[in-house]
């Protein structure tokens, strides 16, 4: 009998369903030879400072190294502390009754880092020492699953996973409760949360806010003159700029009074724009953000439910490319297309035959190929996984195109001394842009600011006619403030803002988190309150920027350093580097950045004293999300979040002293529509709204 252990119960079911396993059980099923049972995603984590017998949030038990890390069964958060998780409990004692009665274990958790760690933790705490093999496979249709069952591979080929993984979880591990610790008992206030990912998240959105926020907007003005040669009527732009529109104002009447220009130059070149790759999760992320406004957690979870469908590949890969013996079977999925309506367009333009193999490359293959549809046709869709489906599947389709070819026009022209320039772009061979016939794009630099218009022909020493000139107004833009798929590309590329030429080389490529984790750590942050998310855009909160103010200048915000870390994880995997020397690095890492934060100078805000409104014997504790009694008798309690605003400070001193919060705007009802409202203290001490008469 071999024991079959799975990430999630509906992966377990695939798999028995396939091995003939149709006997339910508690917990798992068996049958043929097999038992498969499954976890809940992590349900063995690394111990609190609790069981470690440190007490919390003590400055004389900081830093804090374990050694050994405790493995202990996932916990839920209690008013009064940590509970292991009954659920959990349950699961693992049916886990070990499973592995009690069979031989050998086969694992069949996610194939990547944290599936891997999932199955450890719980092989570990169980204190297994029974055999086990690896299915590794990249989708869940039968084919896959039946060809990963004759590939199963030995358990310790995947012991430099193992490593790297366990190395991720004790490096967040001492950083996040460390520097969390520190700057929780340095500021006295509320609980602070810092990271080893997190934090430098958060620098690189505060940095945005503050360049945003500090810009300053300069008017400067521009010259456009209209033509027409051949019958087709274009404009030119002048390559000089000037702050003082009376100046500006003099060179076009003198332009005006000249009325001809001279051509003084012509460039013209073919330009091939290559065919885009494959999505990785964070490219398919960032595009689903642009162009469906969804959250990079939405597109991972809608994109982990489309695979656990069988419609699509494992969604958390970081490459573009596939392996050569996967091209193949590309044909075929390209023939499943093309039994949709949807799709037969686009892939009338392709020729069987000769499809373009750009997206082969082994080396560039990491653990998992790039995004792909599957040979199961989709069916009963949300609208969502519609939508996310036909992007890997254009994606596919533009992938195995050929390249665009663009003709573009570049004139430059004079009138007297004052340059002008005409640009202009035409398509030779649509090539992958026939696939869905966009034909320019507002993020490709080499059609930015371009027509697609055919110009005439130019040579040099032609005259132009002006028909009209055009004074325009500009202002110098700001960097604009992160959306998510903004943010991703800077997490993807966290070694871009290094100034040192040799160090951003070999960070060129690295980024902070990995695919599978970014849009967590965006999640998480959202959460903690240091960010919110106003339609696509990113704005840090009042805490957030606090906690950014405090940490700077200090290590813990460091993108380079957390960026060299995922470098050193990817070493750690290959059997490049030892995991020990790894966590002692860390831990002298931990060390400096717990010092400097519990050495931090902040002037400590007093909150008001405010009285209970409910017993009237107590002063209440105001914290960053709640405002509560100390007695836990009266227990009365007063949430901060209100419909998506904050209360801040001076209005539940109003709400407190005067029964009345001043008029709260852009509340957000549960049906989406904001509204403006007072709230009220009640004699009861409850709260409602007061709309007032302007509302």
């Amino acid at each position: 009998m071999k024991a079959i252990i799975a990430e999630k119960p509906s992966v377990a079911r695939e798999i028995a369903q396939l091995l003939g396993a149709h006997e339910k059980k508690e917990g798992y099923l068996s049958g043929n030879g097999y038992c498969v049972t499954w976890a809940f995603g992590h349900l063995i984590a690394l111990g609190m400072p609790e069981d470690y017998g440190v007490r919390g949030f003590n400055k004389a038990s900081l830093p804090i190294f374990p050694n050994p890390f405790i493995l202990t069964p996932k916990k839920l958060k209690k008013p009064n502390g940590y509970e292991p998780d009954p659920s959990a409990l349950k699961q693992l004692n049916i886990i070990k009754q499973v592995i009690n009665q069979c031989s050998s274990i086969i694992v069949a958790t996610d194939a990547g880092r944290e599936g891997e760690l999932i199955f450890r933790y719980i092989y570990h705490y169980l204190q297994c020492n029974k055999p086990f093999e690896r299915l590794w496979i990249s989708s869940l249709t039968e084919k896959a699953i039946q060809d990963g069952f004759k590939n199963l591979q030995p358990g310790d080929a995947f012991d430099g996973l193992h490593q790297a993984a366990k190395a991720r979880s004790e490096a967040d591990w001492l950083v996040g409760i460390n520097a969390t610790q520190a700057l929780t008992i340095t500021v006295n206030q509320d609980v602070y949360s810092l990271g080893r990912v997190q934090t430098p998240t958060l620098a690189l959105i505060c940095q945005r806010f503050f360049q945003h926020q500090n810009f300053t907007k300069q008017k400067y003005f521009q010259i456009q003159l209209s033509h027409r040669k051949e019958y087709t009527d274009f404009t030119s732009l002048s390559l000089l700029q000037w702050e003082e529109k009376k100046q500006a104002e003099q060179i076009q009447k003198f332009i005006e009074r000249e009325g001809r220009a001279v051509v003084e130059d012509v460039s013209i070149t073919t330009v091939q724009e290559q065919s885009p790759l494959l999505f990785d999760l964070t490219e398919l992320q960032k595009e689903a953000n642009r162009k469906l406004g969804l959250s990079a957690n939405e597109v991972l979870q809608t994109a982990q439910s489309l695979y656990e469908k069988k419609f699509i590949t494992y969604p958390r890969t970081g490459s573009k490319y596939i392996p050569g013996d996967l091209w193949p079977e590309i044909p075929e999925l390209v023939r499943i297309l093309n039994t949709s309506d949807q799709f037969k367009t686009a892939i009338s333009t392709l020729k069987f035959g000769n499809f373009n193999k750009r997206i082969v490359n082994d080396v560039k293959v990491t653990d998992h190929h790039g995004l792909l549809i599957t040979t199961k046709v989709p069916s009963a869709l949300t609208a969502t996984e519609k939508a996310i489906y036909d992007m890997i599947a254009y994606r596919l389709l533009e992938s195995l195109s050929h390249t665009c070819t663009k003709q573009v026009t570049q004139i430059q022209i004079k009138v007297h001394h004052y340059e002008f320039q005409v640009k202009g772009s035409k398509i030779l061979n649509k090539g992958w842009r026939a696939i869905k016939g966009i034909l320019s794009d507002k993020e490709d630099p080499i059609t930015t600011n371009q027509t697609l218009t055919e110009l005439p022909e130019f040579k040099i020493g032609d005259e132009l006619k002006i028909s009209k000139t055009e004074l325009l107004e500009k202002v110098t833009q700001p960097p604009k403030l992160y959306t998510e798929a903004d943010l991703l590309s800077a997490m993807e590329n966290g070694g871009s803002s290094i100034e040192n030429k040799e160090e951003k080389q070999v960070l060129s490529n690295i980024g902070i988190g990995t695919p599978a984790t970014r849009a967590s750590i965006i999640e998480t942050l959202i959460s903690r309150n240091y960010i919110i998310r106003k339609s696509k855009t990113l704005y840090p909160t009042d805490k957030g920027l606090q906690v950014y103010n405090l940490v700077k200048d200090k290590k813990i915000a460091n993108v380079q350093m957390t960026a060299e870390w995922e470098i050193a994880l990817d070493r750690i995997e290959k059997g490049q580097l030892n995991r020990t020397q790894f966590i002692n690095d860390i831990q002298d890492y931990t060390a400096e950045i717990t010092s400097e934060l519990l050495l931090l100078n902040i002037p400590q805000e007093n909150p008001p004293q405010l009285n209970c409104p409910k017993c009237q014997q107590h002063t209440l504790i105001i914290k960053d999300k709640i405002i509560k009694c100390p007695d836990e008798k009266c227990n009365w309690i007063l949430f901060r979040m209100i419909c998506g605003v904050q209360l801040s400070i001076t209005d539940i001193a109003l709400l407190l002293t005067q029964n009345k919060t001043s008029l709260i705007k852009n509340m957000k009802s549960k049906n989406g529509k904001k509204f403006n409202a007072y709230i009220v203290l009640k004699e009861d001490s409850s709260t409602v709204f007061d709309f007032g008469k302007d509302n």
